[in-house]
């Protein structure tokens, strides 16, 4: 009888850094370690240890720069060209690659399998629609094919059934649309309440609130009554496939770094997401999907709160998150009189003057001018960084930027690690003749 052929198991290999592409995201590879194979250097990279690794790949899924990739130690090479040598003479009767049994401890908790599917809460006033849901919509589809899911929209108002198709066009599947004329004015209770229902009858395993002043208040009471996890201020997002979890990065400790969270036991998994964080997709209006109407026992005179007069306030201030062009100054700029140089520079590339917290916190440009963790969170296609140093608080609010050209006499400022174009000078020489050879262009061009 022929003798029986025996089985092989082929090894995983491990993972293993790319340095150069490595951009310190927040130790999101080691939150999903469950071999703790990963620790993080002082500057944010991962350091491996091969003899824990399994070689389970979610580190490499995780990475938002590919800086991670599997190979093969001595050891293992010489195992599978065994293999390979075997498989060619038809001595192995199979070659099995086994994932590592610690995984049976990640298993999904129990009741995790009837919730599915990622919705985003669009947020709206008098039906105009807050643009950061429509950014969520256009990350949360790409984080919903990686699960496999539908991604829907949440709309609550009174006569806002033209967002639902708006919502489908930036890349919703389908749409739960709530009206009534309770839900007029946003006042926590009757929102809250809707929405919790809702989240109760359809179980959803993710949804994304925009991090605005509604939303930061809506999704605060809905995660309080659902007894789930909730992350704020989010600055970026992924998933882990395998075992179904949203990985939630955000500044900590202050802003000094960046952590990654998750939510393992409780959903839906919640989180707001600042505005501008990510690129507003591209609008379809061909797409099609599907309106899901639900209706509201919540009565008026149940509300503990009622609304007596709307005042608009008419700031006449710069809008700096919506502004395609920024002229941002720091500590650098060492006087208020010298944002000046700043806005004449903004005035030819017609731009806006924003500033660090640093600016701000010594009186030389008011708050609402302010870039970062606690200012805005902006996307613009040109971001001047004049006299930043670029601390990771100044980076979470303008990292995302088009084209960052930043502007500092230290060479070594951490500004430099991120900007596309970096010059190291007198910031009070180099701006204004940025300016002038500015202006004589456009006189130039209209000769």
């Amino acid at each position: 009888m022929e003798e029986e052929k025996k089985k092989i198991k082929k090894p995983l290999g491990v993972a293993r850094l790319l340095p150069s592409k490595c951009i310190a995201c927040g130790a999101r590879c080691q939150s999903v370690c469950s071999r703790k194979a990963i620790e993080m250097s002082e500057s944010g990279e991962p350091i491996i240890d091969i003899t824990r690794c399994s070689g389970c790949r979610r580190c490499i899924k995780i990475c938002p720069a590919e800086a991670l990739e599997i190979y093969y130690t001595p050891e293992q090479q010489k195992l599978l060209d065994e293999i390979a040598k075997m498989e060619a003479e038809g001595a192995a009767k199979a070659v099995v690659a086994e994932a590592d049994e610690d995984f049976e401890e990640d298993a999904l908790p129990k009741g995790h399998g009837e919730y599915r599917g990622l919705w985003v809460f669009v947020e709206q006033v008098d039906g105009e629609p807050a643009t950061v849901a429509w950014e969520l919509l256009g990350v949360g589809s790409q984080l919903a094919r990686e699960l496999n899911v539908e991604t829907a929209a949440v709309i609550i108002g009174d006569k806002v059934e033209n967002l639902c198709q708006e919502a489908i066009a930036y890349g919703a599947d389908k749409v739960y649309l709530i009206e009534h004329p309770v839900f007029r004015y946003y006042r926590t209770e009757p929102y809250f309440r809707a929405l919790c229902d809702l989240v109760r009858k359809y179980k959803p395993e993710i949804m994304l609130v925009g991090a605005t002043g509604v939303g930061r208040d809506l999704a605060g009471a809905v995660a309080t009554d659902l007894k789930t996890g909730l992350t704020a201020d989010c600055t970026g997002l992924a998933v882990d496939s395998d075992r179904r979890l949203l990985m939630q990065t955000r500044p900590a400790f202050g802003g000094n770094i960046m952590a990654t969270i998750v939510t393992e036991k409780t959903w839906p998994q919640m989180s707001t997401v600042r505005p501008h964080t990510f690129r507003l997709p591209e609008k379809d209006t061909t797409r099609k999907g599907e309106i899901i109407r639900e209706v509201t026992g919540i009565k008026e005179s149940e509300l503990c709160t009622k609304v007596v007069e709307i005042i608009q306030r008419n700031s006449g201030g710069v809008d700096v998150a919506s502004a395609d062009i920024i002229i941002s100054g720091g500590r650098g700029m060492q006087h208020p009189d010298n944002f000046k140089i700043l806005q004449e520079l903004a005035d030819e590339l017609g731009g806006v003057v924003a500033c660090s917290r640093a600016a701000v916190d010594s009186g030389w440009m008011p708050a609402e001018r302010q870039v970062g963790q606690t200012g805005k969170t902006v996307r613009p296609k040109i971001y001047f960084a004049c006299g930043i140093s670029g601390a990771i608080q100044h980076l979470v609010g303008m990292q995302n930027s088009d084209i960052i050209i930043a502007i500092n006499r230290d060479k070594h400022a951490p500004i430099f690690e991120v900007a596309h174009y970096g010059l190291v000078g007198d910031l009070f020489k180099i701006v204004p003749s940025l300016t002038k050879q500015i202006k004589e262009l456009r006189a130039k061009s209209k000769a």
